[in-house]
């Protein structure tokens, strides 16, 4: 029996190498390297400016922020998320207003989103799931009706495009995740784009304590009195992980061809088999594959996750929905029902390895194991 993990990250020699020169460098925490990467992800994005940060979770709470959201505002946000999405909105003592989604993409409903604006609805933050955007569109033109602004949480989707736009483009800001688990990786570490020069300042000074300088700054000029305008917090990326993002970064293009090769074969293969859906693409979308999730009957999912374990294939569940959450439920009172659509992908959804290390030998080997464990169970 074969061992396929659901994760296995590309650090190379190439990373290694960056890394041993951050090292014995003088500055390892934000510093030029930092500034390289910031640089070579915004000319990737083709945006203005990136911010690095230490998680996707900082950059939605720091995007909010920047923003303007206050105690009391509402952010209406998908229930089919990690936890982080509307957790962000929470830590800037915001409501997080959950709304229901697409079935056949399982992205935020449009139509959801509109009906949940209410007088203190600040932003929308929609997920990108999976890989493949939102509809950037229809969801622009619901903020513009109100006044409202957009954080996108581009986690899974850093190669995607809407209509042949990156993240970032629709919203005034997008975030970023470079987790353990991500299409490139430092093990922990996050971004946000930004179009606005002032609030590419603001949020310079917001993920570092709201200092107006950086230690670099103060080392690489004549030494002058730091002072801090504002409240920030402690997010701000050091050398070693963006060193590590730079070398990742310029493999984006390769990962992605691998991904969607896998991605392409899982599609057929599961395509043709009894007791599977999956989830759809939109024409608008370029996907950046980055799960590939099977839907099966609610009542065998279980099952099978425990039968394809047992057959040395590692799996996820991406998601449970944030309204099935106890915190959630005791803390605003949602009940089961209250999201059908989102309930079911939940109670449905079975994530398989998808990554570029995945030789074809052990994607055949996935398929036969899912076709194997659906017969059977």
């Amino acid at each position: 029996m074969k061992k396929i993990e659901f994760f296995r990250h590309g650090i190379e020699e190439e990373e290694l190498q960056r890394l041993r020169e951050v090292l014995e460098s003088l500055f390892i925490t934000t510093g030029e390297t930092v500034y390289e990467f910031e640089n070579d992800l915004a000319g990737y994005l083709d945006l203005p400016h990136t911010v690095a940060v230490t998680s996707c979770t900082a950059a939605m709470q720091l995007a909010l922020l920047a923003g303007g959201v206050q105690p009391g505002d509402e952010v209406i946000t998908t229930t089919l998320t990690f936890i982080g999405t509307p957790n962000a909105a929470l830590m800037t003592g915001a409501t997080p207003v959950l709304v229901d989604v697409d079935r056949g993409t399982g992205n935020i409903d449009p139509e959801a989103v509109e009906a949940a604006v209410t007088e203190h609805t600040k932003a929308i933050m929609p997920v990108h799931l999976y890989g493949q955007m939102c509809d950037m569109d229809a969801l622009r033109a619901v903020a513009d009706r109100h006044g409202l602004f957009i954080v996108e949480d581009a986690a899974h989707s850093i190669e995607a495009k809407w209509n042949g736009k990156a993240p970032g483009h629709y919203g005034e800001y997008a975030a970023f995740s470079f987790y353990a688990t991500k299409n490139i990786t430092s093990g922990e570490g996050g971004a946000i784009t930004v179009r606005d020069e002032k609030q590419y300042e603001l949020l310079n000074m917001l993920r570092l304590h709201g200092f107006n300088q950086l230690a670099v700054d103060r080392y690489t000029s004549n030494y002058e009195k730091y002072d801090i305008g504002m409240f920030g917090w402690k997010y701000n990326m050091d050398s070693i992980h963006a060193a590590i993002l730079i070398e990742q970064l310029k493999k984006i293009g390769d990962y992605g061809e691998r991904r969607r090769e896998i991605f392409e074969r899982y599609t057929e293969a599961f395509s043709a088999m009894d007791g599977i859906e999956l989830h759809t693409t939109r024409p608008e979308a370029e996907h950046a594959y980055h799960l590939l999730t099977i839907l099966v009957d609610p009542a065998r999912r279980d099952a099978v996750m425990n039968g394809l374990q047992k057959r040395g294939v590692s799996v996820s569940i991406n998601f449970v929905p944030i309204h099935q959450m106890t915190y959630y439920r005791e803390r605003f009172g949602f009940e089961d029902g209250m999201f059908p659509v989102a309930e079911e992908i939940g109670a449905r959804t079975i994530s398989l390895p998808l990554y570029p290390k995945l030789t074809d030998e052990e994607v055949e080997y996935v398929i036969d194991a899912v076709s194997e464990t659906v017969g059977s169970v």
